[in-house]
Formats: structure tokens, C-alpha cells, sequence
């Protein structure tokens, strides 16, 4: 007997007078005015906002692995830890999630066979380097690929093999599953969790905004980080049991991701630590900052660096939640997670083909301005940092409007329309406005706004032109220290970097990372904009009123 709603497949970023400048000057400097590191949604605060790749075995041809069958379960699957052949691994101390120098090779070793690679979507020369911990002479291209642009798919590559400690392993999610991408478009939420009819589908939450539904809260996480329903819905299932079933003790109720600590029990909090950690591991690989996953015992195993950024992500959630045996066996048993979501869903690689790459190497970022009035000095008060919560995608910025008053102040200089579009969701401090006009947020391009006051915020299904107001910075929407606005860019569900290969371009300022998160610059030719959270002169940043 099938369980309700689980089926076999279905579809799926100047200058001034003298005294012009001392005077901004004297506006900005007592304000601190940078998204809090905090930047998370507790329930006591109003909603916020801080914040199949191609491996081969070497020099041998691809093998290709065919995704399992979909087939209807007899019970709600469990985790167990003995279902498939644990590996040997050597042990290595954790010192960092971020891979260090490019390891040194043995003189005396005998050298390992090096590995075919052929460049999948989203693939970056280096992000590439960062995965297989090589430098750029090391590896043999079959055709030149750009330093910092998208690669185009399938170019081999000829890499050292230096990396030890590596789980070889096939993808087990596509990307598109992973971000709040176009196979979600079609999914009713609501509707599925009803007809489950487990312990979710009565569940209620009390959040800021009142007694919440699970699903609603469900929807909520996923808007808040752009992240796929179904993949929050089966998570919860397989560590829980709360769509078909009920959870079967209390850690499980109180705990439903199976993250134990008393400031992140309940429901929101939950899914929104487990979204932190799929962030960890997804933006963290697309950028090349990651290759490993940590463990509780304090070793490391490098990720297989030829690897989607989905998989990765899938893997650096559940290190944080298993053991290395019991992680082998929740990735790929015979009652493993992914198995469980194709039970739920269908095959998602199946709808994966229908909208994958979620961008191809020629995408580039549409004209955008900066989101203030032309003549009018902000400051940039915050150089990239996550789009939503404190680890998620570096692909925000912060802009801050000139003020004598210092903190959270009710501020009149608007924040307005970066391009022409349709605004498609206004609350909670949020503004999410589409480009390409057809009304949904998980495709094409997608402008936030954060931290957009409620009074005179614009309207959802306003189309605007350039220019147009879309409301005033304020605090509002989660923890900040000072009025401000923060914006990001989403294509296909999937937050794009700020300083990555498309990096954020307003009025002709280009983004670029500083040495830590919220550092960086802006810069315009030989013009440098350097953040600076107390809104000091080198912050200043303007475009001139048109003639």
C-alpha cells in the first residue's frame, strides 16, 4: 500500500564639493549601520535577514550511474547504519571546513594516476582549483577556459590527483532540488503535506507573526533562503517522520532536524539551522572555498571534487548530523535519504533535465543601478556577506542612507528600482522584484530588498521602470544595528554571488570581496568605494542626477 502523496515520478549588486562631503560625512559617522552577524530569525524578532558533474576514475572513461527506479514504499523508511559496506578512511585532524594550501607532494611516493575531469555547469577555474587543490599550471586543458568566467560544460581537463582522504561518490541530488528553482514551481505544498495527513499536517508554531501552520512555516524557510520545498518536506520525513507518520519521542518532536540544542528547538528553527548548513556546503563548493566535511570526531573527508554543488550541499548537511558510518549509510543504503525523496516525488533528476543548467556559461547579469535616488550620497556599509542568515551565499550587499541620527530611525530618501520588473512579494521587511515579468521568483532573475519599511512599501503585482521608489531603508525584517537596505540577486532560485563570475554590477560599480564577510570594495574605473559600517567619506557612493 502506497502512503498518501508519495508517487512513482512526477513532472518537475564620486565625488563631491568640499563641503558637501564634510557634511554627509558628519551624517553617516555615528551610525553603525552593517546587518547584524546575528542576522537570523528568532521568533522574537520580526522575520529577518542579517543576515551531475562528469568524475571519472583516472584516465579511465566515464562511467555513467543510472538513477534508481522509483518505486512505492510499504513503510515510512528509516536510516539504518548497516545497510551498505563501510570504506577505510585515514583520519585527519579538523582544523577548518576551507581547504588549506595546495598540498605538498611526497618525492618518494609513487605518484597517483591523474584524473579525467570534464567541467560541469557552474564550474569556475577557481573553483576548480579550490575542489582538487591543484594550481592552474598543473592542470592539462583539452581547450583554454576564462581565469574567473563561467567554463563551458564538458571541457576535460587533465588534474593531479593530490587529494587523500576522499569519499569517491556519485550525485545524489541535483541542484535544481536544492534552490527554490523552476521544478518547484508546480508543487503545491499545502496541499501535499494535507494529504499526507502525518503529524505536520496538525502542527502549529507560535512566530512573530502569530500561531503559524507547519506548512506555512515550511514556505516560509524556503522564500526566506530561496530553497526547494521538497527537498525540507523530505528531510523532515526521513529525520522525523512528521509528513506521513509521527515523530516517535520527544527529541523527535522537539528536535525534528535532529539538531539537539535548546536555542534552536521547534519547527522554524530547525529547518532554518539545517538550510544553514545545506548553504554551507552548496555556495561554499560553487565558490571553491570548501572541500571538505568535518565530522563530530574531529576528522575531515574531502568531498569528491568533481561533485554538483547540490550533492555536496546534501553531504555537508548530514556530516553535521551522522557519523561517518551512518552519513555512508543515509547518502547511499538501500534505505537512504535520496531514495526516500525519489519514493516522495519521482526521480529528480528526471525534472532536473527539464530546467538544468540552472545557468549556462554565456548568462549575464541584466543593467542594474544602484537602488537610490541619482544625486543622492549613501554609504556602503556592508561588502558581501549572506543573502539570508549567517551562512548562506556571499551575494549581498549593504547601502546606507544619509542621516543625522544614529540606529534604527524612520529615514525619507527612498530605495528604489534597480530595473524594470514586477514586484512579487512585499513583507517582513522583504521586497522581491522579478525581471523578466512573469510573476514567479524561483526563475529567471530576481531582485531582494531587505530591510524595506512597512509604510509607503510598495504593492505586490506593481510593475516598475527604473528609478520607480520601492520604500525606505529601515531595521525592520531582522536584526540590524542601523537603517539600511540589503540587496541580492537570484537567478533560477540559486543566489549569485557578489564577487563570483557574474560579480554585482551597479551604475557600473563592480563588487568585490574584502578579507572577511562584510568587507570589500566597490569600484568604477579608477573610482574605489570601500565599505565602511560607520559610513565614513571613502563609503560615500552617488550617481550623478541625469542631465
Amino acid at each position: 500500500m502506497s502512503l498518501p502523496g508519495m508517487v512513482a515520478l512526477q513532472k518537475t549588486r564620486f565625488s563631491a564639493k568640499k563641503l558637501q562631503t564634510i557634511f554627509v560625512t558628519a551624517c553617516f559617522v555615528l551610525a553603525s549601520l552593517a546587518c547584524s552577524q546575528g542576522y537570523i530569525s528568532p521568533v522574537e524578532l520580526t522575520a529577518t535577514a542579517k543576515a551531475q558533474g562528469k568524475v571519472t576514475t583516472p584516465l579511465a572513461p566515464l562511467v555513467t550511474t543510472a538513477a534508481p527506479t522509483a518505486t512505492q514504499p510499504t513503510a515510512t523508511p528509516a536510516m539504518t547504519s548497516t545497510q551498505t559496506t563501510i570504506p577505510t578512511f585515514t583520519d585527519v585532524p579538523l582544523n577548518s571546513a576551507t581547504p588549506g594550501p595546495t598540498p605538498t607532494l611526497d618525492p618518494l611516493a609513487t605518484p597517483k594516476p591523474p584524473i579525467q575531469y570534464y567541467t560541469q555547469s557552474g564550474d569556475t577555474l577557481p573553483s576548480i582549483l579550490g575542489r582538487f587543490g591543484v594550481s592552474a599550471g598543473q592542470i592539462t586543458y583539452s581547450q583554454s577556459v576564462p581565469e574567473t568566467g563561467l567554463i563551458n560544460p564538458g571541457i576535460l581537463l587533465i588534474i593531479p590527483n593530490v587529494l587523500n582522504d576522499v569519499f569517491d561518490s556519485i550525485a545524489v541530488i541535483p541542484d535544481s532540488e536544492v534552490v527554490f528553482s523552476p521544478t518547484a514551481v508546480d508543487f503545491d505544498l499545502t496541499a501535499f503535506v494535507n494529504q499526507a495527513g502525518g503529524f505536520l499536517s496538525t502542527y502549529k508554531e507560535e512566530l512573530s507573526s502569530g500561531p503559524t501552520p507547519g506548512a506555512d512555516i515550511i514556505k516560509r524557510v524556503c522564500l526566506e533562503n530561496s530553497i526547494n520545498p521538497r527537498l525540507l518536506l523530505a528531510l523532515l520525513e526521513y529525520k522525523s517522520h512528521w509528513v506521513y507518520g509521527q515523530p516517535a519521542n520527544l527529541a523527535e518532536t522537539v528536535y525534528p532536524m535532529g539538531h539537539i540544542k535548546l536555542e534552536q528547538k521547534g519547527l522554524y528553527r530547525q529547518l532554518s539551522w539545517a538550510v544553514s548548513q545545506l548553504s554551507i556546503g552548496y555556495y561554499g563548493w560553487r565558490a571553491g572555498i570548501l572541500s571538505t566535511l568535518p565530522f563530530s570526531d574531529g576528522t575531515v573527508l574531502h568531498i569528491s571534487p568533481g561533485l554538483n554543488a547540490g550533492s555536496a550541499g546534501l553531504q555537508y548537511l548530514f556530516a553535521q548530523l551522522y557519523n561517518k558510518a551512518d552519513w555512508v549509510s543515509a547518502l547511499y543504503g538501500i534505505e537512504s535519504f535520496p531514495i526516500l525523496m525519489e519514493k516522495m516525488y519521482g526521480n529528480p533528476f528526471v525534472r532536473a533535465a527539464s530546467i538544468e543548467p540552472l545557468y549556462s556559461p554565456e548568462l549575464t547579469q541584466p543593467k542594474l543601478e544602484l537602488p537610490f535616488v541619482p544625486g543622492r550620497v549613501w554609504a556602503f556599509t556592508g561588502g558581501p556577506h549572506s543573502a539570508w542568515g549567517p551562512d548562506g551565499a556571499l551575494a549581498a550587499l549593504d547601502f546606507a542612507p544619509p542621516s543625522s541620527h544614529p540606529g534604527c530611525v524612520d529615514n525619507p530618501e527612498w530605495v528604489v528600482a534597480m530595473a524594470p520588473g514586477v514586484i512579487v512579494r512585499a513583507e517582513n521587511g522583504a521586497v522581491i522584484q522579478d525581471l523578466d515579468n512573469d510573476g514567479l521568483e524561483n526563475t529567471g532573475w530576481n531582485i531582494f530588498y531587505m530591510h524595506i519599511a512597512t509604510k509607503d512599501r510598495i504593492a505586490v503585482g506593481t510593475r516598475v521602470e527604473t528609478g520607480d521608489p520601492i520604500g525606505h531603508a529601515s531595521c525592520e525584517g531582522g536584526v540590524s544595528s542601523g537603517t539600511h537596505t540589503h540587496v541580492a540577486r537570484k537567478y533560477n532560485g540559486e543566489w549569485i554571488l557578489a564577487d563570483g563570475p557574474m560579480p554585482f554590477n551597479m551604475s557600473g560599480y563592480i563588487a568585490h570581496n574584502g578579507y572577511k564577510i562584510y568587507e570589500g570594495t566597490m569600484t568604477k574605473g579608477d573610482t574605489i568605494v570601500t565599505r565602511d559600517e560607520n559610513g565614513g567619506v571613502d563609503s560615500h557612493i552617488s550617481i550623478p542626477k541625469p542631465k
